[in-house]
């Protein structure tokens, strides 16, 4: 279990669910060729998934000192396991994500494409030892890095099956599959920006520039605010111009009930929040936010398929 926290497994289990939700209850359901078979989508999956476990394990190895301050029960390295063990778990995951990277584009006839792979493992790398002291920074990173694991299936599922016969539908597809990556960009952003304001604490004494340590947790938590009342806005222009449209209703009560009312409540909590539970509570809801959002792309397909 400890090497299974060590790597933010469920974190890990939601970001190979949200892959295989678009796979399966998305691209598969449209009437397209797709570039990988299921066996290589799984290996595309698990080469995301362990390049992502790695960079949990050396963000770890570099937070020692403030994780003994902000969560000291969940401190694994050093207390759990040592700090050479850790480094070689990263090494391995990184290495064995990376090597699949490179099989898989090979056999889309792309070899370029493992510099995708490789960039985000030296970003995720370059993220814990420098970048996550910037101010915003690191929460733009975090933020861009969840939202390429759902730009990288257009780069190895639809981009070499494109064609000039159907490349209107396939960027059609593809727009859709951005749009989710900006919606996944935003909610994390702001998860981000509200762990900031959790691990205050903690990031004061390690000298680090936060958001809440440059202006403050009380004015923080009013941008929080108003970054969330700007999404509701955004979110509710997208389902009247793209749901409503087209009568889409089911998914319209979905939107409404599993990710608009949320917010809305994250929101207004935001509005007051001041200790680290408040935080916390928010930083969990939008987890569950981002979970149910992706989840959409397959309600929405259902609701087509059988109403439309």
């Amino acid at each position: 279990m400890k090497y299974l926290n060590l790597i933010r497994y469920k974190n890990l289990f939601l970001l190979a669910f949200m892959q295989l939700i678009f796979r399966y209850g998305f691209l598969k359901q449209q009437n397209i060729w797709l570039s990988l078979s299921d066996f290589q989508y799984i290996l595309l999956v698990l080469a995301t998934v362990l390049i992502a476990a790695g960079g949990y394990v050396i963000n770890d190895i570099f937070d020692v000192e403030t994780d003994s301050i902000n969560k000291p029960k969940k401190l694994i390295i050093g207390s759990k396991i040592s700090e050479g063990i850790a480094y070689n778990i990263y090494a391995g995951l990184t290495i064995s994500g990376v090597a699949i990277g490179m099989y898989l584009s090979n056999i889309i006839q792309k070899p370029q494409f493992i510099t995708l792979f490789i960039f985000v493992a030296a970003l995720l790398y370059f993220y814990a030892t420098t970048l996550k002291q910037l101010l915003l920074i690191g929460n733009i990173i975090v933020a861009l890095l969840l939202s390429f694991s759902i730009i990288i299936i257009g780069f190895f599922d639809l981009y070499p099956a494109t064609y000039e016969g159907n490349q209107e539908l396939m960027s059609l597809i593809f727009s859709i599959l951005k749009d989710y990556a900006i919606f996944a960009f935003i909610i994390n952003f702001i998860r981000e920006i509200t762990k900031d304001c959790e691990d205050y604490n903690g990031d004061i004494s390690q000298n680090m520039r936060t958001l809440p340590i440059a202006i403050g947790i009380h004015k923080t938590s009013k941008i929080i605010f108003i970054l969330l009342l700007i999404s509701v806005l955004i979110l509710l222009n997208y389902i009247n111009n793209n749901l409503m449209q087209y009568e889409l209703y089911y998914s319209i009560i979905y939107a409404l009930i599993t990710i608009i009312a949320p917010l809305i409540y994250c929101a207004i909590r935001a509005w007051s929040s001041k200790d680290k539970n408040d935080f916390q509570t928010i930083s969990k809801i939008l987890k569950f936010i981002i979970f149910f959002g992706i989840l959409s792309i397959a309600v929405i397909t259902y609701n087509i398929i059988h109403n439309v």
